[in-house]
């Protein structure tokens, strides 16, 4: 690589970093907003039969509003991808043929969405029964009911994804971070005036306003680029129109089959104890609270980058950047990992216990999510590697292995569900999330070399350090849990002691072991400084 190459490479890097940070900072108050979310909603419902009922009937809205439309999602990439290469000016307005694709692509996400919104309001006991068959009719009405007051949801979250993608495009990578917060501050708000609510109505009635902030938050700013709506039904004449359902049918498609691994999971839920299904969704969203966090201050930056280098042919750069993107996230993830198995039951206790939410309850929690954890390396790398095949316009590959997950899944969850409960179903979804990933890195190499060998030998290095650290904090654990007694102030200071010996102790081992993703991020804090000390 010449040096003028590597300077571009710098300046590039520097340039994602500086992306990053800031979307580390935003996603971070938004996870804090989710957080407070969580906590009022245990704090009024638990994990009880309201609180079940409710979590079954938001994977519908959910499909939409997180799956399909968030971030990361087909249609944010889609857009994305498509308009990425048609905009060859980001300065000015639009011109007439991408004002057109917007309000092509705008029209045809209201038309479908409106329609499956359609179905759920009129017929939303016929849809829960198909769902969640093995429940009580006393939680299926329930579940019907909350369905039926969020069915706006599902029309929101398709103009959320085209919104998303826009802004980014554009890199506005901020706004579309902070958006997700407002779902939060809606359920939050909308619960302080529930007066004692006993149904839910109020939980789902906040999850629909939250979810029509998140809308109006990003309307003005997407008018302001020079987009505005008008009906186009241009659907079958559109080349870039056809290059957008190219890749949004398969995506679609693919992150249906997603959601339909959670109904096979729902299916074997629904006929386990009350509040079981509500402990899933709580550790899987403090799952999502480290690891979504760091995956979106990369890959937000990144997938842009991707794809545009892919379109340059540059393979060595998409090469280069993969392979730092994705090391550096599992680095941070794995340490992440060793502090959810050592400090996960306090974690929990201090988040979730007080009001409704018992001791029991953190308890069904954390033995969730030491069997979710279990998948923090494979997760990361599926997502990141999913993007590379979005960037070469091909969502094909993930479809069809998605489409074979089914059947796994269904197969895992019959063997484990029994004997292990919901647990059974969280080591099952780890069990699909390395096949997946696995399954994606060995036929990715038909397009890219990503050079497993070297990225493999520092995977195993920073899996030692994991390991080491993992013992040692432990013991220390251990130790202090027999000193400190059991009060909510001295397991916050338990926590902050033992994670801090445990991440000296990590950074200690990966700078012992010379991991290859520290050294770099010691040679940009460096760097950083010394530009710092010569602008003084």
């Amino acid at each position: 690589m010449s040096e003028e190459s590597k300077e571009i490479n710098n300046t590039k890097g520097q340039g994602l970093l500086r992306s990053a940070g800031l979307i580390v900072i935003v996603i971070l108050l938004s996870k804090i907003a989710g957080f407070l979310r969580d906590i009022f909603v245990a704090k009024y419902y638990g994990a009880s039969l309201v609180s079940d009922a409710y979590f079954y009937a938001y994977q519908i809205p959910a499909l939409a509003i997180v799956i399909l439309g968030g971030m990361g999602g087909p249609f944010h990439s889609a857009t994305v991808s498509v308009f990425s290469k048609l905009i060859k000016d980001f300065t000015i307005k639009p011109p007439k043929e991408v004002k057109k694709l917007f309000n092509t692509y705008e029209t045809f996400s209201i038309l479908i969405f409106g329609l499956i919104a359609l179905v759920c309001f009129f017929f939303p006991q016929q849809v829960m029964n198909v769902i969640i068959s093995q429940a009580s009719p006393e939680l299926s009405h329930l579940a019907a009911y909350h369905l039926k007051n969020m069915c706006l949801v599902i029309v929101i979250g398709a103009l959320l994804g085209l919104y998303y993608g826009i802004l980014v495009t554009y890199n506005k990578f901020l706004l579309p971070n902070i958006a997700p917060s407002m779902m939060s501050i809606g359920i939050i708000l909308t619960l302080i005036f529930s007066n004692g609510d006993k149904t839910g109505f109020y939980l789902a009635l906040g999850t629909t306003i939250g979810a029509f902030l998140q809308l109006l938050i990003q309307t003005p700013v997407v008018m302001k680029l020079g987009y505005t709506f008008k009906p186009a039904f241009d659907f079958f004449h559109n080349k870039n129109f056809n290059e957008i359902l190219e890749l949004l049918m398969p995506a679609f498609l693919s992150s249906t089959i997603g959601q339909i691994g959670i109904y096979v999971d729902i299916f074997f839920a629904s006929g386990l104890l009350e509040g079981q299904w509500t402990a899933y969704g709580y550790a899987n969203r403090i799952f999502q609270f480290p690891v979504g966090l760091m995956l979106s201050a990369l890959l937000v930056p990144l997938f842009p980058l991707f794809s545009r280098l892919v379109a340059q042919k540059k393979y060595d750069e998409v090469r280069h950047y993969f392979n730092k993107g994705v090391g550096s996230l599992i680095l941070a993830g794995t340490f992440m990992m060793v502090v959810i198995f050592v400090s996960r039951v306090d974690l929990i206790s201090i988040a979730l216990e007080r009001g409704a939410f018992s001791h029991q309850a953190t308890l069904m929690v954390a033995d969730v999510l030491f069997f979710i954890s279990l998948s923090i390396i494979p997760y990361m790398f599926r997502d990141s590697i999913t993007r590379l095949y979005y960037s070469f316009n091909d969502s094909k590959t993930p479809f069809f292995i998605a489409i074979g997950s089914i059947l796994l899944k269904f197969i895992f969850n019959s063997i484990l569900t029994g004997p292990l409960g919901i647990n059974g179903i969280a080591l099952s979804t780890t069990f699909i999330t390395i096949i997946n990933g696995s399954l994606l890195a060995f036929l990715i190499r038909k397009k890219i070399s990503i050079g497993y060998r070297a990225f493999l030998y520092q995977v195993s290095k920073i899996l030692l350090c994991a390991f080491l650290t993992f013992v040692i904090g432990y013991f220390i654990n251990l130790g202090l849990s027999s000193i400190l007694a059991d009060g909510f102030v001295l397991k916050i200071v338990k926590v902050l002691i033992v994670n801090l010996i445990a991440l000296v102790c990590y950074i200690c081992f990966a700078h012992i072991l010379k991991v290859e993703y520290l050294e770099d991020l010691k040679d940009k804090i460096t760097a950083k400084f010394k530009k710092g000390e010569n602008n003084a």
